[in-house]
C-alpha cells in the first residue's frame, strides 16, 4: 500500500524550498511505495488550514506528516489530531511567542506575494496546537542548536516524550537535513 507524506514548508516560504526539493529527490530515488505532496500553502493561516484539511481528505488514511518551522507547527497539530506519525524540523511551537512581530504587511520570500497578518489571524493560528501532546511517540523532532529564529531548548521542552534529535550548531534552515534522511525513512516506515 502506498504511503503519502504531506510536507509543509515554513512561513513565507514555498514548495520550492531546498529542504522540500531535496526530500522529494530522496523519496523518488529511495522508495517505491511512497508519494510526497508538497503544497504551496496559502499565506493566510485560515486558508492554509482549509487547504491542509482538503489534502488530508484527498490523500486517504495512509498518511504521515512532515514540516519545517511553521510547517512543522501545522504538521504537529494534524499529526496529533489524527494520531499519525510526523517529522518536525526546527518546528514553531505553541503559543507562537512573539509572532506579533509579523502584524501588518509581509512578503513571501519565494513568491514575492505581499499579504497582511491581523491579530485575528494570529489568534486563529494559535488555536492549531495542543498545550499537551496527545501521542508524543508519533513525533520525531529534528532540532539544530544554532537555530537563530526559534530556540531549540524551548522546542525540546515542548516536545518532551517525543523522539528528539539535536544537532549542535546549524541554523534555522536545518543545515544537517540530508544526513537525517535514513533516520526519517526508518521512523516513518517508508519503503
Amino acid at each position: 500500500m502506498t504511503k503519502t507524506i504531506l510536507y509543509f514548508h515554513g512561513f513565507k516560504s514555498s514548495s520550492k524550498s531546498s529542504k522540500a526539493q531535496s526530500l522529494k529527490n530522496f523519496i523518488a530515488k529511495n522508495t517505491k511505495n511512497t508519494k510526497i505532496i508538497i503544497p504551496d500553502l496559502d499565506d493566510n493561516f485560515q486558508n492554509a488550514h482549509n487547504q491542509i484539511e482538503e489534502l488530508i481528505r484527498l490523500s486517504g488514511s495512509n498518511i504521515v506528516f512532515m514540516g519545517s518551522s511553521l510547517g512543522g507547527y501545522y504538521a504537529s497539530y494534524f499529526s496529533q489530531k489524527l494520531k499519525k506519525k510526523a517529522v518536525l524540523i526546527n518546528p514553531a511551537v505553541h503559543p507562537l511567542k512573539d509572532f506579533e512581530v509579523h502584524l501588518g504587511e509581509n512578503e513571501n520570500y519565494s513568491s514575492g506575494n505581499k499579504f497582511n497578518i491581523s491579530s485575528k489571524e494570529i489568534s486563529f493560528v494559535r488555536t492549531l496546537s495542543y498545550k499537551k501532546l496527545l501521542t508524543p511517540n508519533d513525533l520525531l523532532i529534528l532540532l539544530e542548536s544554532g537555530d537563530e529564529i526559534l530556540k531549540y531548548n524551548k522546542s525540546a521542552s515542548y516536545f518532551s516524550g517525543a523522539y528528539i534529535d539535536i544537532a549542535f550548531g546549524g541554523n534555522h534552515s536545518y543545515s544537517s537535513f540530508k544526513s537525517k534522511f535514513h533516520k526519517i525513512q526508518k521512523f516513518l516506515d517508508i519503503k
